[in-house]
């Protein structure tokens, strides 16, 4: 029988022929696109004819299309609901893929090609996205490694195998961590919870298959019980167990893995002579240096700390009103600070989510998007790759787009956090059929799913991704959509949050779930006036991360992980009631590749923007302005990586922004109170 990953998709808009696909058909079907990919890039490499941008550069944009389209749904599927199937297949193809990839961009032929092309290019008549494309295609061998020779090539190849076994080690670690431990709670223990913490227990329990509802490492669950179980002990241990995913001992323990890699990358760097793995790895992006990270990082720091030392003063008063004379613990602020939430601001999450059901929510998404850029959303019948995904249709002028998968809810088959991946990309090169984005997240299932407020504006954030996916309108895939500099691709993403607090949105959408009566505009200005309510922690916390990451990465690679992080955190002063966002152990962004090693600034890189970014559409009076909202479109969305960011931003915005309106954004201008 043909394999269904290798025959031709012939359903609508060419989707995956998910039902048709088993876990035995992947394995065979990468090493039948590994072995075409193979041939494509030798033939490449060989051709007796001189090089030329169609013969080499177009070529290779085509060459690894087979093995694009099976990677493309493998990897979505092993993410958003991974089987023992295809976890051991990740740990096989981990090193054959990195073996493969070394070959490809170590290759001295092919590299000769490319380099003579480099060095005529000013003769060549390149479009402006050719030249661009030709550009990236030569940084990127040159950074690989291209030029090494002898020993020093095959060391580089050897890193690369093993930093793709060990960095798929680490994720699969964190999950089975986040996915194995549940606490059972009793009857008691759910006195003080809103009724959406208790459904959320209750049908956690039920997927366990318990009777009885328990507390899980689902983001979605620790989260709200953190901030509502009035049980201090049982604060404690479900903080504690939530901080320590990754570092429990045993097989699934990261804290070795995560000093393998760190020397891994410092070595790296070191063969392509570069002072350490931070100055190789911002070279390309918008930062260029780790000092100019540093600078951005402490010049918020300061302001941050101040906040979130005046808010722990305050909470541990309220502490003391209670008679607990201990210290204020991390598994204490969330409590405390929602009480101090709702005694300062009247507000808690149990009056906001009936106005802030899932469906509501992706209309006020989708919806955003068709009054910003003109695009319709059209259901899709099923079936996907799991009974939860839904499916849309994405047109504009009566055009089909791009197919948008949206896969929402928490399971334990599915990694923590939230997602935007493309099973297809867009491009024109070589034709293609439109591209699919996929969004996944991680919220509680309920009967209807009620969002929190971060929830929505999480959703809000992938779905900005997937714009910047959807929209993209180049000619070659490796330009397209979310392929630019790590600290450019999230302002999109972060832009887009904005747009869920714009009053039209929530008084069009933010509507009660039962009742269908808007959110009343008392309660949205309680919302507005909490929007910057406990602001220390939140960047204090991601502030954290963030210096471990780039202390990480800078001079020699730390032997011990964990001193280092603990020398970090003492030298800023963390506040102790305040640990990482995420810590060494469990920190997938910095651990599960190289996506933001050295890179967990670029969220706050890219608030710069967005910050400043938003202020057009309020400068001009109207968060749906057409010619600010065509310009984004024009010059951020659709552009892809076709030029540099710092080009593309300017394009936009006519100059590159100052940290004032982050600063005002979060509340932290002032000092606090």
């Amino acid at each position: 029988m043909t394999n269904p990953l290798l025959a031709d998709w012939t359903g609508r808009h060419e989707l995956p022929p998910f039902t048709e696909i088993s876990d035995a058909d992947f394995a065979p079907a990468f090493a039948a696109a590994l072995a075409e990919a193979r041939a494509n890039v030798a033939a490449i490499a060989d051709d007796p004819a001189p090089p030329t941008f169609a013969n080499t550069i177009e070529a290779l944009e085509l060459a690894e299309e087979a093995l694009d389209r099976v990677a493309g749904v493998f990897y979505n599927l092993a993410g958003a609901d991974a089987t023992p199937a295809r976890e051991a297949l990740m740990r096989e193809l981990a090193p054959q893929l990195a073996a493969f990839s070394s070959e490809v961009t170590m290759n001295k032929a092919l590299f000769a090609r490319i380099d003579a092309l480099w060095q005529e290019r000013a003769e060549l008549a390149l479009t402006e996205e050719q030249a661009r494309l030709l550009e990236l295609y030569h940084r990127m061998f040159t950074r690989a490694g291209a030029a090494l020779d002898g020993e020093q090539a095959a060391r580089m190849r050897e890193i690369k195998q093993r930093f793709a076994t060990i960095t798929t080690q680490f994720s699969q670690n964190l999950l089975a961590d986040e996915r194995d431990w549940y606490h059972p709670l009793s009857e008691a223990d759910l006195e003080g919870l809103p009724d959406f913490v208790v459904d959320t227990a209750r049908a956690a329990g039920r997927e366990r298959g318990q009777d009885r509802p328990v507390l899980t490492l689902s983001r979605s669950l620790i989260v709200p019980f953190l901030q509502f179980s009035p049980d201090r002990e049982l604060r404690r241990i479900a903080y504690e167990a939530w901080a320590a995913r990754g570092a429990n001992g045993g097989e699934t323990d990261n804290r070795a893995i995560a000093a393998e890699i760190l020397s891994l990358r410092a070595e790296r760097a070191t063969l392509l002579g570069y002072d350490s793995f931070a100055a190789y790895k911002l070279e390309p992006e918008m930062a260029k240096t780790p000092d100019a990270v540093r600078d951005l990082l402490m010049r918020v720091w300061a302001p941050a700390k101040a906040a979130a030392e005046a808010d722990a003063a305050k909470l541990t008063e309220m502490m003391r009103a209670e008679g607990i004379n201990g210290d204020l613990e991390p598994w204490d602020w969330r409590y405390y600070a929602e009480k101090r939430r709702v005694a300062e601001h009247d507000f808690d999450e149990g009056q906001i989510k009936p106005y802030l059901s899932l469906d509501a929510m992706i209309g006020a998404a989708f919806d955003t998007a068709n009054r910003l850029f003109g695009l319709e959303f059209t259901e899709l019948d099923g079936p996907f790759y799991h009974p939860d995904v839904r499916g849309w249709e994405v047109s504009r002028a009566g055009k089909v787009i791009a197919v948008f998968l949206g896969d929402y809810f928490a399971r334990g088959s599915k990694r923590s956090g939230a997602w935007c991946s493309a099973i297809r990309s867009q491009r024109k090169h070589g034709g293609a059929p439109v591209p699919i984005v996929v969004n996944v997240c991680n919220f509680a299932k309920g009967e209807p799913a009620l969002l929190s407020h971060d929830d929505a504006r999480t959703l809000f954030h992938e779905f900005g991704h997937a714009l910047h996916q959807m929209l993209s309108d180049v000619t070659y895939q490796f330009l397209s959509g979310t392929s630019v500099a790590r600290d450019f691709v999230e302002l999109p993403s972060q832009l887009y949050e904005h747009w869920l607090d714009v009053p039209e949105v929530l008084e069009r959408h933010a509507r009660h779930h039962e009742t269908g009566a808007p959110m009343p505009e008392g309660l949205r200005a309680k919302l507005k006036g909490a929007a910057n309510f406990d602001q220390g922690f939140a960047t204090v916390e991601y502030l954290a991360s963030a210096l471990v990451d780039l202390a990480f990465h800078e001079g020699a690679a730390p032997e011990d992980p964990m001193a280092r992080q603990a020398e970090v955190l003492s030298d800023i002063g963390l506040p102790r009631a305040i640990r990482m966002r995420h810590a060494t152990p469990h920190f997938a962004h910095v651990f599960s590749g190289d996506g933001y090693s050295a890179g967990y600034y670029s969220y706050m890189w890219s608030e710069v923007m967005d910050a400043d970014a938003f202020e057009a559409f309020e400068a001009a009076g109207d968060p749906f302005d057409p010619d600010a909202a065509a310009k984004l479109e024009r010059h951020i969305l659709s552009a892809g990586n076709s030029r540099p960011p710092e080009a593309l931003y300017t394009a936009f915005r006519g100059k590159m922004p100052g940290v004032e309106p982050l600063l005002k954004g979060r509340g932290l201008l002032d000092p606090p109170a």
